[in-house]
């Protein structure tokens, strides 16, 4: 079924609007996927706040048109599936990840901080942990010199209780 003029205008303001908030687009081919699996899919997505959607390319075009995904466009041909985040790394990871487990999805190209990605960069970007996990080793590389001054001072008063004790 096709859209009207103004069907078009709303789902490109739609599109527009989430783009304008984006970090990261990720683009994959769902060709022969099952409905029951992009269900899954698409749930996963809203769990982790990933703006999942599959579009016509035209209308795709026209909502990264002059925004830093702009060069994203000349990977916008066939059947596509949009995610879009403004969490930098869960659109990858989120195609990635159901890519792993169904080979029908082929991860496309992305764009990140202006920068187009081929497939290997989505999967690299995919591959890098979340923030949480990121700020707990940025925790434990903080606390790591300072618990080991505290085992040298520990171990120091024992050593000198052990010869006070002679």
């Amino acid at each position: 079924m096709s859209l009207n003029l103004e069907d078009k205008k709303a789902v490109v303001a739609e599109v527009s609007a989430q783009v304008a908030n984006a970090q990261t687009i990720v683009v994959a081919e769902y060709r022969g996927i099952e409905v029951g699996h992009l269900t899954a899919l698409r749930a996963k997505a809203r769990e982790q706040g990933v703006y999942l959607r599959v579009l016509k390319n035209t209308l795709a075009r026209r909502a990264v048109a002059d925004t830093g995904f702009a060069g994203l466009a000349e990977h916008m041909t066939g059947p596509l599936i949009y995610s879009i985040s403004s969490d930098a790394v869960a659109p990858a990871r989120v195609l990635a990840d159901f890519a792993k487990t169904n080979d029908k999805l082929v991860l496309r190209a992305g764009s990140y901080g202006g920068k187009v990605l081929d497939k290997a960069g989505v999967q690299a970007l995919a591959s890098i942990p979340s923030r949480e996990v990121l700020l707990a080793q940025l925790l434990g590389v903080m606390q790591a010199p300072i618990s080991g001054f505290a085992r040298v001072i520990a171990a120091v008063a024992e050593k000198k209780g052990e010869t006070a004790a002679a």
